[in-house]
Order: C-alpha cells, then structure tokens, then sequence
C-alpha cells in the first residue's frame, strides 16, 4: 500500500485519496522572472515522478501546478530591462517550458496563472475580511490577521510568539501585528494593479496558490506539494488562508522535496556556485541531469558536483548497455518479475527512488546474464527495464545514441567515414591500416566493436 510522509504530521502513513481512484494535487510553480535553475528542476522533476508513479498505479491524478506571472520581483525586473512585465513573464514561461521538455518533465493538466484569477483571488480576500480574519489598513493594503487563526504554525511547527521576536515592520506597511502578511498590496506610481474595493493593486504572493488550487481541485484535495523552503511561510499563509476562508481542512497530504546543494553548500548567486538549467544541459546530456536529480530520496538534500554528474553519466551507462542489441520494438515487459515488484514496492515506500534504482541494478544485471543463453527472455527483461525506467522519466533514449555522448565535440559523420575506411582497410587485409584507424579512434575516447559482420561504436568517457 502507499505511503507518504506528510509534512502536516511529521510521519510517514497509508495514504487514502478524498475520492477512491482519484488524486487531486496542487503544487507550487516557478515565479517567472528569470531563468529556471537547478534547485527548480529538481522540484519539477520530483513531482514529476510522482506523478507518473501515480498513474502507472492506476491513478486518476488531476496535476496542478501554478505560474505566478505578478509579484515584486517581476515588476522589478521588467523596470530594470525597461520592459513590459507581461513580456518579461511570456519569455521566461516559455523558457521554462522549454527546460521541462528537455528534462523529459510531463506537463500538468492545469497550469493557471495568477494574472488569470483575480476575480477570485479578491473573492477570498472579501471573505477573510468579512470573517474578521483579515483587515484593510489606510494604505490600501490588506493584511491577514495571524493572531486569528489558532492553526496557525500547525504545518511548519513553529513557536508563534518566537515568530513575533524575529518579525519587523516595514516603512510602508500598515500591519497591526509584525507577524501578519499582506493579502492585497496597494500599487505603487506606475505599477500594474487590478481595480478592488481596497483600491488600486495586486495580490500578495500567497492568497494566489490559495485561490488557484481551491478553484481547480475545491476546498480539499488531495496532497499539496512543493520545496521544503515553501514550508514557512509560504505554505504556512497558504493553510491560514484557505482554511480560514471555506472552513474546511485544505490539503490531506503535504509533499516537500529537499535543497539542492553545489559541492555541499547552498546554491547562491553569491557564492558564484549559482547554475540555471539550461547552464547545466550545455554540460551534460538532459537524461544525465535527470538521472542525477531521481538518485537521490525526493526529501534528503541532494548535493550537484562533478563526481555526482560523473556518476549519473556511469549508471546510464550500465542501463543503456544491457540494452544494447536487444531489438525491443513489439517485445512485451515480462510481468509478474521480481524485479518490477521490489520497483513498485519502493515506489510505494514513499517514492523512494534509490531503492527502486537499485532493483533496476539487478534488473540490467539479469539482462546481460541472458543475452547469449536466453535472448527472448533478455529482450522481455529489456522492454521491463524501459517501462519501469519511463516511471522515472529515464531510459527513453536508444542505447546506441545514449553511447554516443560524452565525448569532446565529436564529429559523427567523421566517426562513421573512419569506421567504413577500417572496414574497407580489413577486407583487403590492410591490418596495418585498419589498426591505425582504430587507434586514432582510440585516441577519440571512442570504442568499436565487431559483431556479426557489423561495427558498432560508443563513446568511453574518463
């Protein structure tokens, strides 16, 4: 039976859907300013597998993640490039996009933006008004009033009168309470806003996730996920919300994915360590980052370096090489293995990729076992292997191209014209020709190998 940690709860437990058969999930999107960087594909990619592990389970899942096209650093930024914001916003979505396709990321069902809700955003923030939750100050602004939801903290477990120590007012804020956060924010000379009854504006960051995932998936659904950074005070303001709105519990099941580190530390422009998606994938092969992102449990910290990437590149390496001449095309998954089985079960086991990994191990391990002795059995495996491996977003390349990767710049028709000038050197029984060709492709980081009249090559990185 599933299960799955929930942050709510701090404990790992069985997890029942609202509505047997189906799942509703909402999580947090990218704010579009700026390029995505790796911590964002991580967190894309995470909930990504589960999401595909969901539905291989025989899941109906309904997949929202948001795009919030509106806030302070969007606004900045479109100032700073003397541009309009809703032109900074398209381009950054549409790189993003991009990002997720190379990264072999699935779409969500629904992906709303905030710019596209505020009927119903300035809804919510009405009602939280006239529930006494929230207040409207003299500034425009409104703000949600923390004292009044007695939940409050009960998702990030923190003591409210320490919050209280380390809480400040700004200038311009007009709140009653250092610890209240703004719902609407009254727009300043020049800035985009929406007609409200508080004025002229915009909506703070978090009653947007409150009134996108509340219009798609209803007052609860299922699980609601994101970064571990989103805890507090993002998904904290989130449930204050919500629940303070519709009175009604808001998310069953919360989901948060761990920090990404380079080389130990924090990611950090400041740190000069600070690397963007497409920044990585000039470096490595995408299925190579995704592999690097899946290794690792979804909720430990996952630390980006050389050896890392270099050891993603390896264990690709041993899968795409068991499948290496094994014609797969109209070839059923074996059923009913072990190995699919010890997969499931740790997939079960709170997504816990590495060990669903290491059944992959042994799943290639058996794969080579049989080539020669059983190779209709080796090809059934074969086809398992890349239906388990698509679970995980991995294994959708052939192995022949996959191979190919990794060297300095190679030249593939070059590659192909030497191959065919040994093999031309071989049949007139120019040996010594044919072994200078190889060693200059030798010297190239790249393999030949003969079989059955034909030769093949692969690159050999290291």
């Amino acid at each position: 039976m599933l299960q799955i940690y929930n942050t709510l709860t701090q404990k790992k437990a069985p997890f029942e859907p609202i509505e047997p058969g189906k799942i509703r999930m909402y999580v947090c999107g990218v704010t579009t300013y700026d390029y995505c960087h790796l911590g964002h594909g991580r967190m894309l990619v995470v909930f990504d597998v589960i999401v595909r592990f969901l539905r291989a389970s025989g899941f109906d899942v309904t997949y929202v993640r948001n795009i919030t096209d509106i806030d302070d650093k969007i606004i900045n930024r479109a100032n700073e490039q003397g541009i309009d914001y809703q032109d900074l916003t398209a381009k950054f979505i549409d790189i993003m996009h991009d990002d997720e396709k190379s990264l072999h990321i699935l779409p969500p069902d629904i992906e709303p933006r905030a710019t596209g809700h505020m009927a119903e955003i300035i809804s919510m923030v009405e009602t939280l008004i006239n529930k006494g939750l929230a207040y409207a100050a003299d500034n425009g602004d409104v703000y949600f009033a923390v004292t009044r939801f007695p939940a409050y903290t009960k998702l990030s477990h923190r003591n409210l009168d320490e919050l209280l120590a380390g809480a400040r007012i700004e200038v311009e804020e007009a709140k009653r309470d250092p610890r209240d956060f703004a719902l609407w924010k009254a727009a300043k000379a020049g800035e985009p806003g929406w007609e409200s009854p508080w004025g002229f504006g915009r909506p703070g960051w978090h009653i947007e996730c409150s009134a996108m995932s509340t219009c798609h998936l209803g007052d609860t659904f299922d699980i609601h996920g994101g970064g571990s950074d989103l805890i507090f005070p993002h998904h904290e303001n989130e449930i204050a919300q919500s629940e303070g709105a519709t009175g009604k519990e808001f998310a069953r099941t919360w989901i948060h994915n761990g920090p990404l580190r380079v080389d130990g530390e924090k990611m950090a422009k400041s740190l000069k360590n600070f690397f963007t998606i497409r920044e990585v994938l000039e470096q490595y092969p995408a299925e190579v980052v995704r592999y690097f992102l899946v290794s690792s449990h979804y909720r430990s910290a996952i630390n980006y370096s050389e050896d890392t990437l270099a050891q993603a590149f390896s264990a690709l390496e041993r899968f795409y090489n068991a499948l290496k001449d094994l014609p797969l095309a109209g070839v059923d998954a074996a059923g009913g293995t072990e190995y699919e089985a010890r997969f499931m079960q740790a997939m079960e086991d709170d997504f816990n990729t590495p060990e669903a990994l290491g059944a992959l191990f042994d799943l290639a391990r058996e794969i080579n076992r049989l080539k020669q002795d059983n190779p209709a059995q080796a090809q059934a495996l074969g086809a398992l292997l890349v239906k388990l491996g698509v679970i995980l977003g991995v294994l959708q390349e052939s192995p022949e191209s996959f191979l190919r990767q990794g060297g300095n710049d190679l030249d593939s028709d070059r590659i192909e014209a030497l191959i065919a000038s040994r093999n031309q050197a071989r049949a007139e029984k120019n040996w010594a020709l044919a072994d200078q060709i190889r060693d200059e492709l030798a010297a190239m980081q790249v393999v030949l190998e003969d079989k059955d009249g034909v030769t093949s090559w692969r690159v050999e990185r290291g």
